[in-house]
């Protein structure tokens, strides 16, 4: 059954919306303003978000509304938006747009008419989603591998020379060391290369969906199971299956993906035949595994499966021979993206590259180049621009830590909202890198500065 969010302040709406969806057999959760919303979209698998745009701040621009869409870009949740608001207005109707809503539904409204845009979304957001895994898995760019550091050159030649096997293949690493960049160009460089590449994001999955995703299932399966669908395993036959974020899968499903890993069978739910998984497996992680077996969270059998060939990606500052090439190559594909043709990078700018730290390696080294690109006044970068965080490594920051006093007495939200701060201010701003610093994901540390209030422009300045 598809999963209605609806955020609004006043109880009335939000019941007036419940009542009428829940008619035509949706159910609905509902939350009072953003900052909830946020918390259920973490632990909810949600189809569609009807969205009040004004809250507590003011009654008229939508700000609280537009935040709540970027906040919810960058969670990468791909549920549709339809945004709601008592006062009709052409410019946060275009703003709201162009952040990401699918509609537009004005209050009051006529349930025939909301109901009708709830329905018209969720049946295009299935069919996009169907459409992706059967179209853009076609269409597989071919992965360039920046390599000039010698430790680079030979994980690149040891992923050659495994890519040319069937075996399955672990890459560990960082976050934002390229990871999923690489099992691409492993794939590339296979025989299994004219076939698909299908990336799935196990830590996106949601528990109850986990079978469909992976295996797919037949119309009527279960209570939503409308029409037939194509699993990953199914759609990446022949080809090669990237497991992202491996680490993240519980410990209940394990052993399913442990048996059709071992034995490359599977059935698709709601059918009793027996379908053969021609797959090549490439995992990835940023988790130490062996660690996570210790303390009884990840199967040492389901390692085994994954790790025939492990191939580990060092971080950036390990490597510091590939930051300036990488820098060029991120200021090509940006300037490009951007039209901004002929920029460079001054001297003055790569020698601050090259003694900066990256903890957020190359992730944070694309979103830095990137902002450059935006902001720079003419077509020759300085290091100005780059805005790169100072000190200019762990190991500087953990020392100037230590010099201060002690850590004072304060309850834990206090403390917590203390240290992102100072990570923020440490990095300029730049929530990543704050929170890869502070061993937080993407998700996790925006709904934390959701739930401090934290001003990212203070931080940036």
């Amino acid at each position: 059954m598809d999963t209605i969010l609806v955020i609004d302040d006043q109880a009335d709406v939000r019941m007036a919306a419940i009542v009428a969806l829940n008619q035509i057999g949706y159910q609905c959760i509902e939350a009072q303003g953003p900052e909830q919303a946020l918390e259920i979209i973490s632990s909810t698998d949600i189809s569609l978000i009807l969205l009040d745009m004004n809250f507590k701040l003011d009654t008229t621009s939508g700000a609280e509304g537009l935040r709540f869409l970027q906040q919810l870009q960058t969670l990468s949740a791909n549920i549709p938006v339809v945004v709601m608001t008592a006062w009709a207005s052409v410019d946060v109707a275009v703003k709201a747009m162009q952040l990401g809503a699918v509609d537009f539904v004005e209050k009051p409204w006529n349930n025939l008419r909301l109901t009708a845009v709830v329905q018209q979304q969720l049946k295009l957001s299935k069919s996009n989603h169907d459409n992706a895994c059967l179209k853009a898995l076609n269409t597989t760019k071919h992965a360039d591998y920046i390599a000039n550091s010698p430790t680079m050159q030979q994980l690149l030649a040891r992923a050659k020379r495994a890519a040319k096997t069937d075996a399955s293949i672990l890459i560990t690493g960082e976050n934002g060391t390229g990871k999923s960049l690489l099992a691409n160009y492993i794939h590339q460089h296979s025989n299994r290369c004219e076939q698909r590449y299908v990336s799935v994001n196990i830590g996106a999955i949601a528990p109850s969906l986990f079978e469909s995703e992976l295996f797919g299932h037949k119309k009527g399966a279960f209570t939503d199971a409308k029409e037939d669908r194509l699993g990953r395993f199914e759609i990446a036959n022949g080809g090669t299956l990237f497991l992202d974020e491996i680490a993240t899968l519980p410990l209940e499903l394990q052993s399913k993906m442990l048996r059709v890993l071992e034995s490359q069978e599977f059935e698709v739910l709601g059918s009793s035949q027996t379908k053969i998984a021609d797959v090549r497996i490439i995992a990835a992680t940023n988790a130490e595994l062996a660690k996570a077996i210790e303390e009884g969270e990840f199967r040492r059998d389901l390692l085994f499966r994954l790790n025939t060939i492990e191939l580990h990606i060092p971080p950036l500052r390990e490597r510091p021979e590939d930051i300036v090439e990488l820098a060029n190559h991120l200021l090509a594909t940006h300037s490009k993206k951007y039209q901004r043709s002929g920029m460079t990078l001054t001297g003055e700018a790569t020698l601050a590259l090259t003694q900066y730290h990256w903890p957020g390696n190359v992730r944070e080294l694309s979103h830095c180049v990137e902002r450059a690109v935006i902001m720079s006044d003419n077509d020759n970068i300085g290091a100005c621009d780059l805005i790169l965080a100072q000190p200019s490594s762990e190991a500087s920051i953990s020392h100037s830590a230590a010099a201060n006093q002690s850590l004072p007495l304060l309850p834990l939200e206090e403390l917590e909202k203390q240290m992102i701060q100072k990570a923020l201010a440490e990095f300029n701003g730049n929530v990543i890198a704050a929170g890869e610093f502070l061993g937080l994901s993407k998700s996790a540390i925006y709904r934390r500065i959701d739930k401090h209030q934290l001003d990212l422009k203070e931080a940036d300045s």
